[in-house]
């Protein structure tokens, strides 16, 4: 079969339509490209001045001893990074068994039920409220009832303030598990208990500590929840039904101070914190991941 001749004027302009597609399509893409490290000055910015202006106040007394007083220098923050470790603890207890219990069953039991529908609304609503509205209820409900701030109380405010992401992300994770290992479990003659103990839950646990870390980096750097629950404290923790200090509420007590050395401290203070979160989340995603390959 002859083939049909191409006409010179409707390959020239089809080219030139080629040709323009392709230089548009590398514009776009070198402006997304510019766009995205436009958006990182800001950050990089933060972080050098962070860094700049905190490293030189870190050292061992930064970890072993308490805040100073007003006027005088040395100390460290020590009871503020136990005292913050000890609230996000508290919070990821309570938080994660709710958390990933309930996905389990608005996606594995009930994925489609007024229920189901009710908890992912309210969880989607909890997750724009302002954070301050965590630690009122918390206020409320063991400020208010114990007669005391404490960092139990502040680790439920916190507890309430990260409970939809991990419920939300956990949700998506067991989404992400393809029907197809379901359904061979179950065709091995499986119950849905242990189809999704032995296979579900292991497939989507790397994603479901994702979102776990995720809340960790947002609880640790909330002021406002952990003000109005526990307060703020210069001493050590001894029990954890008294006001305690947090790294976050020594940054925004200290950097409104008007003494040069707190408002250092703050910055040093800022440095920790941006380093607990940053290794948290590095270590999490390099053993998740590397777990994730083994299996």
């Amino acid at each position: 079969m002859k083939p049909e001749p191409i006409d010179l004027e409707t390959f020239l302009s089809a080219d030139g339509k080629v040709g323009f597609r392709l230089w548009t399509d590398r514009l776009l893409t070198w402006l997304c490209i510019g766009l995205s490290l436009l958006t990182l000055i800001p950050l990089f910015s933060i972080l050098f001045l962070v860094v700049k202006n905190g490293l030189p106040m870190i050292g061992l007394s930064t970890f072993t001893q308490l805040p100073p007083a007003a006027g005088t220098t040395g100390g460290g923050f020590g009871n503020a990074i136990v005292g913050t470790a000890f609230m996000v603890g508290v919070a990821l207890v309570l938080a994660v068994p709710i958390g990933i219990l309930s996905a389990i069953y608005i996606q594995e039991y009930a994925p489609v039920s007024r229920l189901s529908d009710a908890v992912r609304f309210v969880a989607k609503l909890l997750t724009g409220i302002p954070s301050i509205i965590s630690g009122v209820f918390a206020f409320a409900i063991i400020v208010m009832t114990t007669k005391t701030f404490s960092a139990f109380a502040g680790g439920v405010a916190l507890a309430v303030l990260i409970l939809p992401t991990i419920l939300l992300t956990a949700e998506q994770a067991l989404m992400g598990v393809p029907k197809a290992y379901r359904e061979a479990s179950f065709g091995l003659g499986a119950t849905p208990f242990q189809t999704i103990w032995r296979i579900v839950l292991p497939e989507a646990f790397p994603a479901m500590m994702s979102g776990v870390m995720l809340a960790v980096a947002r609880a640790a750097g909330e002021t406002a929840p952990v003000l109005f629950t526990a307060l703020f404290s210069n001493y050590w923790m001894k029990s954890p039904m008294e006001p305690t200090a947090s790294l976050s509420v020594l940054i925004y007590n200290f950097s409104t101070l008007p003494d040069a050395y707190l408002i250092q401290m703050a910055w040093a203070a800022s440095l920790i914190l941006v380093c607990i979160v940053t290794l948290t989340n590095i270590s999490a995603q390099f053993l998740f991941s590397k777990k994730q390959q083994g299996h």
